[in-house]
């Protein structure tokens, strides 16, 4: 008898979930850039993303945590930011201003 009854309790569990049992997941931060060459690239996290253009125009959304943030064009020097996002922090604005290289 307990085994069944423990059995329809794993149904029921598996089937409606118990609540509060997960945690929620933590709500990112809006990050928008600006300042940078439309055909600049940007990683995060050493993860491509994408050009600039796209990623000013669409912005990106951060997990909470330290990430590093790096726009690099041919011919200027690499720009590279590291960030602490906290849950709850407001839009991070980052202004990016490529410095070319010299000749």
């Amino acid at each position: 008898m307990h085994r069944s009854i423990r059995w329809i309790v794993l149904v029921l569990i598996g089937a409606f979930g118990l609540p509060n049992c997960v945690p929620a997941p933590a709500r990112t931060v809006s990050m928008r850039m600006h300042g940078a060459d439309s055909d600049a690239i940007v990683h995060i996290d050493d993860q491509y993303l994408g050009t600039f253009s796209i990623v000013e125009a669409r912005g990106v959304a951060l997990p909470p945590g330290q990430h590093r943030i790096s726009v690099e064009k041919p011919g200027y020097f690499p720009w590279d930011r590291l960030v602490d996002v906290k849950e709850g922090d407001p839009l991070l604005r980052l202004e990016v201003e490529l410095k070319k290289i010299p000749d």
